[in-house]
């Protein structure tokens, strides 16, 4: 079977830009209008050299210098108008690709998210989205029009004498060759530089979110070996591209706009032989000289053309992602019953199974602890429940239905997740406990807050609800984060509400606290509980123990200290620690 083509990295943007096609079409027909004024110019430059050297009557001349003036006057607003037009099209595609980009990483597995620097990213939707802006902005009008000024020139030269048009192509010709040269590793060049510039962004990004840590154990940027590394690897390798490629460039940039180093010989000895008229010759000299400088403008655009390759491989490494693929219309859900059956899974390498053969019943309106120790899988197990990832083999159901059959919209309605690491975002402390529900009121956002024994502290704050999170919640401890998590997570009102770790953050002064309002606020609902302090689950309905990625035993807290080694064991760790503390 024949392989597909696949589709040039150009004909890729411009299917991005179809929203957009007409105002681009319209900045090609504007370019073209300001390359007729360009012409109209340079042809009546020709035009009143031709009088002045055969009969000098100036006053001949002053019809073409009304003629010289509207050339510049259409080349002057055509010009604009194309730019304008192409750059207002153009930052409308470059938005629409970074809001497919956003969400398409809403569909995709949080694995690939999680196993992806952050720095990548960043990388991707602001600086090679922001790098398709010359190819689409400029690309396309201003290279339509580079190109067809010394395309009209030349067939006007050639109209002129078919001798001093080759005579005037010879250093272009020359130029493009040395160019050639430089071209043939430029896309290769250009890959290997946005693979270096990754590893130093997110070699930044991990300096500056563990700036904390260097400072403590003295460290500096320089001594930060990943860090200073990374940005020396960034500099030298261009220093090194720029060093092989600056020859062909010079070159190139000295030959091609030195025509007159053929112009003014071939034309000279045509001249002496009487083959070339005077007013011919420097008409030509006039013309070719401005034949260059558009040309040049024109390549400039080859590098943006070599750019355009790596940089859509990039975005369709984002656009391309495997999803969690999940239909579009509400499914009927029975009640909220949860049930993994033979359910095995693995982040990566398929043979590394994380949870192996997993089997559990989890019953409307209970509550369920899983416990086990660190790595047990205890966490992937509320995460497949979310829906973050799809099962590797084996099928989780809600209600009935398997939850690859439910639509994410109504999976996230269905399911609260509160994490030991939830982001709060750089707003309000309303704003960010108000993403629970959006259309809450001020008295509902703060009614939860109370319950989630944060109000005491948030009104004690400079601007009460109004402070300013900061970026990751920066400006908060890590307990009040947690609460105002928590808060968000109560206002959701989800049927089933899962906290992992959620309480981690939290000083025991405060724990029970909460507790009591989680136990309140989650009456009625199902609950999934992760906790690596015991004492707060001992009344959960049911314990699970985890164990290397399977289901040790569960029962009720007393049935478990009776019957099951493993927990039995974990029991008195936790007494030991909490009578020590």
């Amino acid at each position: 079977m024949e392989k597909k083509k696949e589709p040039s990295p150009i004909s890729v943007v411009w299917g991005w830009a179809e929203k957009y096609h007409s105002k681009f079409y319209g900045s090609v027909v504007l370019a073209v209008l300001g390359v007729a004024g360009t012409m109209a110019a340079y042809f009546s430059i020709a035009a009143m050299i031709r009088i002045l050297l055969e009969n000098g009557d100036f006053s001949q001349c002053l019809p073409w210098c009304g003629l010289l003036l509207i050339g510049y006057l259409v080349k002057s607003v055509g010009s604009a108008w194309s730019t304008s037009m192409s750059h207002t099209a153009t930052y409308y595609t470059l938005r629409d690709i970074r809001k497919k980009m956003l969400a398409k990483l809403s569909r995709v597995p949080m694995g690939t998210i999680l196993d992806t620097p952050s720095g990548q990213y960043k990388t991707t939707i602001v600086d090679r989205v922001e790098g398709m802006e010359p190819t689409l902005a400029h690309l396309i009008p201003e290279m339509t029009a580079n190109l067809l000024v010394p395309v009209a020139i030349a067939v006007y030269i050639f109209a002129l004498d078919w001798r001093m048009g080759f005579a005037s192509l010879v250093t272009t010709v020359i130029g493009m060759a040395i160019m050639s040269q430089s071209g043939k590793t430029y896309a290769v060049r250009w890959e290997g530089a946005v693979a270096v510039g990754k590893r130093m962004a997110n070699a930044i990004i991990e300096y500056v979110g563990g700036i904390q840590v260097v400072k403590a154990f003295s460290q500096s940027a320089g001594s930060y070996k990943k860090y200073s590394g990374a940005v020396e690897e960034n500099a030298q390798y261009y220093v090194d591209w720029m060093h092989d490629n600056q020859k062909y460039m010079s070159t190139m940039q000295t030959w091609t706009p030195s025509v007159l180093i053929t112009v003014l010989p071939v034309g000279l000895l045509l001249w002496s032989h009487d083959s070339l008229s005077a007013s011919d010759f420097f008409t030509i000299i006039v013309l070719s000289m401005g034949f260059a400088g558009p040309f040049l403008a024109a390549l400039s655009f080859v590098d943006e053309l070599a750019i355009v390759g790596a940089n859509v491989k990039e975005i369709n490494g984002i656009l391309d992602s495997p999803e969690l693929n999940r239909p579009e219309g509400k499914t009927s859900l029975s009640d909220e019953k949860i049930c993994l059956k033979q359910v095995s899974f693995s982040y990566g390498n398929q043979d590394e199974k994380v949870l192996k053969g997993v089997n559990l019943t989890i019953n409307p309106g209970t509550v369920t602890a899983l416990v086990g120790p660190s790595g047990s899988g205890k966490s992937t197990i509320a995460k497949l429940i979310a829906g973050f990832w799809n099962v590797t083999e084996g099928n989780i159901t809600l209600g009935g239905k398997d939850i690859k059959e439910i639509p994410l919209d109504q999976l996230n309605q269905e399911i609260a997740y509160v994490s030991q690491d939830n982001y709060l975002f750089d707003r309000t402390i309303r704003d960010n406990i108000r993403m629970g529900k959006l259309n809450a009121t001020d008295a509902e956002v703060e009614a939860v807050a109370k319950a989630a024994g944060c109000d005491g502290f948030i009104r004690k704050l400079d601007k009460g609800y109004d402070t300013i999170c900061g970026e990751g919640g920066g400006h908060l401890s890590g307990g009040e984060k947690q609460r105002i998590s928590i808060a968000r997570a109560m206002l959701k009102n989800a049927k089933i509400v899962i906290l992992d770790e959620a309480t981690a953050s939290i000083d025991p002064e405060n724990e029970a606290m909460i507790q009591k309002a989680i136990s309140a606020l989650t009456k009625g609902k199902t609950l999934i509980v992760i906790a690596h302090r015991l004492g707060t689950i001992t009344d959960a309905d049911n314990i699970v123990v985890v164990q290397d990625g399977h289901i040790e035993a569960q029962g009720t807290h007393e049935q478990l200290k009776e019957n099951c080694p493993l927990y039995s064991k974990m029991w008195n760790s936790y007494l030991g620690v909490r009578d020590v503390a």
